[in-house]
């Protein structure tokens, strides 16, 4: 059971002194040094960890997506492992401007292991580490802080020592203090110290000194300040890149990593989508897209949303949650009425706008820009309202009904969503619009033929004369008005029984080209009051008026009783 009083037995974390910090009045303005570790640290962390084919499309699709930094393998800790890092090298799958990662404990068999299975890289990243907290080193190695230095230094000298000798490969060395969230900061320092006066790096050939919050012990902030303060104390700063590593305990991990980014450091090691042991590291895509939606190339071609999810899903056997940001299959989808008003009208404003920038409400990326499509943007059910029944007969069927017959097929589509209690699909909602407006064929009437006589400008009234069939049964009419529409209104009246009047009409063209067509929406108003909608659809806009009337005409009669006995 939860404790009524956690404090006696949960310690708080204690926060790092910066008074003067400085990274809150900072932005982040560039993109970090991206390292994937998927491979590595994402592949650890699943329960059945990845087959060599699933490796090797993984990696194909960071390479694709532009990662230049690759943790691929802990070589020494498996054949498996080392036989991928040699496949990689050996079948020349490396382009020259990647360096793959490894990592390796502490060990003189596992270091030299390690360099064994880079033999011919072309560029390299060493990554030694050892925790080095104050907890792991009482309860797991039961070791003082020099014998974690002197770990960490022997480590060093013998990758030095070994990358000498191969002078083929370009080396960079990577060192990470485990557990960095929560050692002491000085001691962190002290270690890094210790390192870098055996590698000796220059601005010119850094190294880089990895930060992991193996574990969130504390709010994103406190990361920040043990990220600022650290780079301020570091001696050779300039010969360093400090990255971070952050893991998702507390579920701030892409806010720490920000923070941190804006706190000073470089670089930042993830997986996509923040595979990684218990709740995950940080997560690269999130991370990636939140600066592109500030103006900030992330350096990651992410275009392909979809194929980046299928792939990673297939290699992981881990799904992506639909509401995953940027991600996930209903993160670009309103059900809302209100939300769905608001996306359509940012939408058509945008077509208005003479400049580039995004502005339509609820959407803080295009979709389009990471290849998704905007038909999916808008969703229909109980929950939806006229803006999203719109929009779903605009996208798929080029339609832009009128504001008023919006909000009369709304409340036809919500009947057929209170009734099934689902969401309402756009090939139901189609459906249901070609069967209302009887665009379907469907309706008591239909027109067999017709003419309009009557000379335009003498003023004098135009005669419409035709069949319809009413039932099925043939039916001759003739009317009189000042115009085709007007005319044919007259005819209807007088022959059906009915009394409706034209109040509003619209139109315009689908699609372009030879295939271009016109539709027709009429609002007729009934003696009662009441308005009735009709919609025509043509390649000839006159012919399309003409079926919108009789759309109208046919939804008044069903309105109506005794009509056209």
């Amino acid at each position: 059971m939860m404790l009524s009083n956690p404090a006696a037995k949960y310690r708080p974390f204690t926060a790092i002194d910066l008074p003067d910090r400085q990274w809150p009045n900072r932005r982040i303005t560039k993109a970090p040094h991206w390292c994937s570790v998927d491979l590595r640290d994402g592949n650890q962390s699943l329960i059945d960890p990845m087959d060599g084919e699933r490796k090797r499309r993984f990696f194909d699709l960071l390479i694709k997506t532009g990662f230049k930094e690759i943790e691929v393998a802990f070589p020494s800790a498996s054949q498996t492992d080392f036989d991928f890092v040699r496949s990689l090298i050996e079948g020349g799958l490396i382009p020259e401007d990647v360096a793959i990662q490894v990592l390796t404990q502490s060990r003189e068999e596992l270091i030299r292991r390690t360099i064994e299975s880079l033999s011919g890289a072309h560029r390299a990243i060493v990554h030694l580490y050892n925790a080095t907290s104050e907890v792991f080193r009482r309860l797991v190695f039961n070791q003082d802080k020099e014998g974690t230095i002197a770990l960490a230094v022997s480590g060093t000298k013998l990758i030095r020592q070994l990358t000498d000798e191969h002078p083929e490969t370009i080396w960079t060395y990577q060192y990470s203090p485990e557990t960095f969230s929560f050692t002491e900061p000085e001691f962190a320092l002290e270690v890094c110290e210790r390192v870098m006066d055996v590698w000796q790096p220059t601005p010119e050939r850094p190294m880089i000194l990895n930060l992991p919050a193996t574990v969130e012990v504390a709010t994103p902030n406190v990361h920040a300040d043990q990220i600022e303060w650290f780079c301020r104390n570091l001696t050779r700063r300039d010969s360093a890149i400090i990255s971070l590593h952050p893991h998702n305990d507390r579920g701030t991990g892409i806010a720490a990593a920000e923070l941190g980014l804006m706190a000073g450091a470089d670089r930042v090691e993830g997986c996509l989508f923040g595979n990684g042991e218990r709740t995950g590291n940080v997560d690269i895509v999130t991370m990636a897209l939140n600066m592109y939606t500030q103006g900030v190339d992330p350096g990651l071609d992410l275009s392909d949303m979809r194929k980046v999810v299928s792939t990673v899903e297939h290699c992981n056997q881990i799904a992506v949650h639909p509401r995953h940001p940027y991600a996930g299959e209903l993160v670009f989808t309103a059900f809302s009425g209100s939300h769905q008003d608001a996306i359509k009208k940012g939408f058509a404003a945008r077509q208005k706008q003479n400049d580039d920038n995004w502005e339509v409400p609820y959407l803080p990326i295009d979709p389009a820009d990471i290849g998704c499509s905007y038909e999916a943007v808008i969703r229909v059910n109980s929950q939806s309202g006229k803006g999203g029944v719109a929009w779903v007969l605009e996208q798929d069927q080029g339609l832009r009904l009128p504001r008023r017959l919006q909000i009369a097929f709304s409340r036809v589509v919500q009947e057929i969503a209170d009734r099934t209690g689902r969401e309402t699909t756009t090939t139901a909602i189609v459906e249901a619009f070609r069967q209302t407006y009887g665009i379907d064929g469907s309706g008591r009437f239909s027109l067999v033929d017709y003419s309009v006589s009557g000379a335009d400008k003498s003023g004098a009234p135009r005669s419409f004369t035709g069949r319809i069939e009413v039932d099925g049964v043939a039916r001759s009419i003739t009317g009189q008005g000042n115009g085709p529409l007007s005319s044919f209104v007259d005819a209807l009246n007088k022959a059906l029984g009915l009394s409706i009047d034209i109040v509003n009409y619209d139109e315009h063209a689908i699609g372009t080209g030879s295939g271009t067509q016109a539709v027709a929406y009429v609002e007729c108003v009934l003696p009662d009051g009441k308005s009735v909608f009709g919609v025509g659809i043509d390649v000839d806009s006159g012919e399309a008026a003409m079926r919108a009337v009789l759309s109208a005409a046919n939804n008044a009669a069903a309105a109506s009783v005794g009509v056209a006995k």
